[in-house]
């Protein structure tokens, strides 16, 4: 392996050049910056001060005016240009994080893996992270909370020259890179041509050097460098991709595209916490039925939700898969109406053909029971930790709203009415709606849940005392099982 030193930029800060790895070695982005940007004037392009965040330009402002560079960078520029209003706006600059946490005292550092500085305004943060050296993944992986080392692998790192500050595993992935850079070389820590734009606060232009103006314009995502190394560096990246084209309608570049099959895999080894917030994205952004479909598409949702995967493919539990895909598109609806969605009503989804079929393992008689039903929950979720991590103020009441399915088939006596009061009604009430949209929940029943809602509380009362007494009545969704013959307790029969 050998480094070669790059000259000292005007801050004193050695940069490493490109790494030179040896084939058993992990790869690393062998990348030559262009010497000078494309400058787009403010003339010609349409991005307008009016459109960016007052704070954000306060901070631009405060940087330009202690001697720093100040841009505007990443998917804000991209989405300025498109039109759309950026949801975040991030800003690079030459100054140290030390320095940026001078600069402003509404500041804090953070990071393990990347260090940067979050400068509050009230609800909102404007992230100023230092231009750094080519190959450290994009700034969304610097809120990393956990490790990305698991600690009994710690054998399998393969350290760049300055180990101190840089370190990859033997697939390539980066898991620490902490080497500041020039604007030039931070391009290429860029994930996609089109996130890849830098708006100059000091004459209003947009640098471009890696042509992502052109791939905005032809709604294209293309990756900066060679993909099936920027793949290995960092996997997430090949969600990323889903997650841009699904919100933005782009085409994924086919050099871009073709490695993701290939390497779906990778997405294995990154951490599970990480893989929680990219699901978020993905699916609770108002693109999530799009994102499910390229997921699908890509092979990458069986990395993600091994379990529910292996019972779509299930004849049985193949009506679980079209209750994803309703169930993303009435999420997709709500948000687009800006009304509440959660991640418990997400996961309880996601996860409900998988709880299906190991409750149908663990099943003897053809009612669902109860224990049975809780005992599936618990098994599905351990296992989904693995690969996704669901925090538990999110598993808990997922499970609470799964356990109240069964209570939604008893319609007389008072005690049903007390399912009205439980804090999970509403979400489980609206988790059987799903049911009865695929099929697999009476509609009649879901009618009657709705309707009952709306009624005075007496005239609730003789409905259900009026109703006919009715056994628990098979889960619709439960597959059929096998009868087990009871055994009568105290041995044989009396006479």
């Amino acid at each position: 392996m050998i480094a070669v030193p790059g000259a000292k930029n005007p801050r004193g800060l050695v940069v490493y050049g490109p790494i030179f790895w040896t084939q058993a070695e992990p790869p690393f982005l062998n990348v030559s910056p262009p010497l000078s940007p494309l400058v787009i004037p403010r003339s010609q392009h349409s991005i307008s001060r009016a459109a960016i965040s007052p704070n954000a330009l306060k901070v631009l402002y405060r940087l330009k005016e202690a001697g720093f560079q100040g841009f505007l960078v990443g998917g804000a520029v991209r989405d300025l240009l498109l039109g759309i209003r950026p949801k975040d706006f991030d800003v690079a600059t030459n100054a140290l994080p030390e320095e940026v946490r001078h600069l402003f005292r509404n500041s804090r550092l953070i990071g393990r893996r990347f260090r940067l500085a979050h400068v509050h305004f009230g609800r909102e943060i404007i992230e100023v992270a230092t231009f750094r050296a080519a190959a450290a993944p994009e700034r969304e992986d610097a809120e990393d909370p956990d490790p990305d080392l698991d600690p009994e692998a710690e054998t399998e790192i393969a350290a760049a020259p300055d180990s101190e500050h840089r370190a990859f595993d033997l697939r390539g992935r980066i898991l620490r890179d902490n080497i500041y850079g020039t604007i030039e070389e931070d391009v290429w820590r860029r994930d996609f041509s089109a996130n890849g734009l830098y708006y100059n606060i000091d004459d209003f232009s947009i640098w471009d050097f890696v042509d992502g103006v052109s791939d905005v314009r032809a709604g294209r995502l293309k990756l900066i460098g060679d993909p099936e190394t920027r793949y290995r560096e960092d996997p997430v990246r090949m969600l990323r991709a889903v997650r841009f084209a699904a919100k933005l309608d782009f085409s994924i570049d086919a050099a871009t595209e073709r490695p993701i099959g290939e390497l779906a895999y990778l997405l294995d080894g990154v951490p599970p916490a990480r893989l929680f917030d990219e699901c978020l994205k993905l699916f609770l952004s108002g693109f999530g039925a799009k994102s499910y479909r390229l997921l699908q598409q890509y092979g990458l949702f069986p990395h993600l939700f091994p379990q529910s995967a292996a019972a779509f493919a299930l004849p049985p539990y193949a009506y679980a898969r079209d209750m994803l895909e309703h169930g993303l598109i009435n999420t997709d609806a709500r948000i687009a109406a800006e009304k509440p969605v959660t991640p418990t009503f997400l996961f309880a989804v996601l996860l409900w053909g998988a709880v299906l079929r190991e409750l149908n393992e663990r099943q003897a008689g053809p009612a669902p029971d109860l224990a049975q039903l809780l005992q599936a929950c618990d098994t599905v979720l351990r296992a989904q930790q693995s690969r996704v991590a669901i925090p538990r103020r999110f598993a808990v009441p997922m499970r609470e709203l799964l356990m109240l399915q069964p209570r939604f088939n008893r319609r007389s006596g008072l005690k049903s009415l007390s399912l009205l009061q439980h804090p999970r009604f509403r979400a489980a009430y609206d988790f059987l709606l799903l049911r009865a949209q695929v099929g697999v929940a009476d509609p009649e029943l879901a009618k009657w849940w709705t309707d009952i809602q709306v009624l005075p509380h007496d005239e609730r009362v003789s409905l259900v005392q009026a109703h006919p007494a009715e056994p628990v009545a098979e889960d619709g969704d439960a597959a059929p099982s096998r009868r087990r013959r009871r055994r009568r307790r105290g041995g044989a029969a009396r006479t």
